[in-house]
């Protein structure tokens, strides 16, 4: 299998406002946080689309393939966008990108997912971009997903699930994208295990260690403040809309802001 690829070693310049989202893990929460996400933007007046670029597990249903993930984001997003352009790589089989594409004999194309992201940002006031799995998943034997984000040249969010080993994951996950070249734009508390004593003990710690840039020198030290979006709380079943009420969007607007600046500007 081969994934051809704009070149990856920096971020390209952003051209229109929009966010790549990613998580601590898979089953974190990352499609709920984004159509929370999209709800947000809605509220303060803001037209989104939502892209699911890679994904995998669909059914046949009323003469289509349908994910839950990017049917999700379908039902939140403002603008709808043609299937082909919203998620380029739809697989039945539920499993990791690369295993599926190769079993299936597919050819994964970075820079064609990129020309469907500047399809959706022409029809769009802010598209959400929602990644697969962590920030790292594999899409052959050299790239990741990793090199997806930075392609897109968008800032990012990470989603944190509150659960036993969060703390190192949500750390780890922060170094990986700034080390990219990236903007991590904020980061979400997701609360996905109601019966998680220890949850707002995590999120402080969290929300110090964000909050503190530059605490010790050496690797692994945020070089800025990334400001945490909200706490987003156990819904069952989950409920997007009512989610939307816990976060802070404005961060990103200003993030995307920033990232679309000529350098001269």
């Amino acid at each position: 299998m081969t994934l051809h690829t704009p070149s990856t070693s920096e971020p390209r310049a952003a051209r229109a406002r929009g966010v790549f989202v990613t998580g601590t893990d898979t089953e974190i929460g990352k499609t709920f946080v984004s159509c929370a996400i999209l709800h947000a933007l809605r509220g303060i007046g803001v037209r989104p689309a939502a892209m699911k670029p890679i994904a995998s597990g669909a059914v046949w249903r009323d003469d289509a393939w349908h994910n839950d993930d990017v049917d999700a984001l379908v039902d939140a997003a403002a603008v709808e966008l043609p299937p082909e352009i919203m998620t380029p790589y739809l697989f039945p089989t539920p499993a990791a990108p690369h295993i599926v594409a190769a079993r299936e004999g597919a050819t994964l194309d970075i820079a064609r997912i990129v020309a469907c992201h500047d399809d959706a940002q022409a029809r769009a006031d802010y598209v959400v971009v929602e990644g697969v799995g962590g920030f790292r998943v594999p899409l052959d034997e050299q790239l990741d997903t990793g090199d997806l984000a930075v392609a897109l040249g968008l800032p990012v969010v990470l989603v944190v699930g509150m659960r036993l080993g969060c703390l190192s994951h949500a750390l780890l996950s922060a170094e990986a994208i700034v080390a990219r070249g990236l903007t991590l734009a904020g980061w979400v508390a997701n609360r996905i295990d109601p019966d998680f004593a220890l949850a707002d003990a995590n999120i402080d710690t969290l929300r110090r260690r964000f909050a503190s840039p530059g605490v010790a020198s050496g690797p692994g030290r945020l070089p800025y403040a990334v400001p945490m979006l909200g706490i987003v709380p156990f819904l069952k079943p989950a409920q997007p809309r009512i989610a939307a009420a816990s976060l802070d969007v404005a961060p990103l607007l200003a993030a995307s802001d920033r990232e679309g600046r000529p350098d001269d500007a």
